[in-house]
């Protein structure tokens, strides 16, 4: 399958005042979420203190949904300041499969490189929906 024909029609599990957060639509990896600025920033520094209330907020909500909805309990943070895409945070998952890469930064390329080569497939693709529906339910619910 490629990237292409992925059949990922809506990706954000909630959309805030100031954040959204969706599932990575470019590497097949259950539970890589992407928690993104609405407003163009490029840090943490440039947030007011809303949007860091915000921020702080749905980072801990979605950690929460992880470990209690996908059963994910490990995952690496990453944010640079220097990307043409404004801010945005990635919340990397760390699954059973990628054990074999090891658990320092330099796992993650060859994971997303096995993720893209290997694993985008219908299978997959159905679990990081079902993820995606899980982790929605879980904001609506902790949103009421």
């Amino acid at each position: 399958m490629t990237l292409e024909k992925m059949p990922f029609n809506d990706l954000v599990i909630f959309e805030g005042k100031f954040f959204t957060v969706g599932q990575d639509w470019e590497y097949p990896i259950q539970g890589f979420f992407i928690l993104g600025a609405k407003r163009k920033v490029r840090s943490v520094s440039d947030f007011t203190q809303d949007e860091s209330m915000e921020f702080v907020s749905l980072l801990q909500k979605t950690r929460d949904g992880m470990k209690e909805k996908l059963d994910i309990h490990d995952v690496y943070l990453f944010q640079n300041e220097d990307t043409e895409h404004g801010f945005h945070l990635w919340i990397f998952p760390r699954h059973a499969w990628m054990e074999k890469f090891g658990r320092k930064i330099q796992s993650v390329r060859p994971i997303m490189n096995e993720a893209k080569e290997k694993r985008m497939t219908e299978k997959e693709i159905e679990k990081i929906k079902e993820s995606v529906e899980k982790m929605r339910n879980y904001f609506k619910l902790k949103n009421k």
